[in-house]
């Protein structure tokens, strides 16, 4: 099962995701939840912090 990159949370449905916006190595999945709060998440590849 995917994980929210931000909570750490299973993702069912409503989830986003995307390469990293910077190196474009890591996949990033945000929840329903982060994606509304703009929780910010961190890329494992290159340290990005994005919201």
């Amino acid at each position: 099962m995917k994980r929210c990159t931000s909570c750490g949370r299973e993702v069912s449905e409503r989830y986003t995701e995307f390469k990293c916006p910077n190196c474009g190595k890591s996949t990033i999945i945000r929840c329903k939840s982060c994606r509304a709060l703009g929780t910010k998440y961190v890329c494992d590849e290159c340290g990005f912090v994005g919201p």
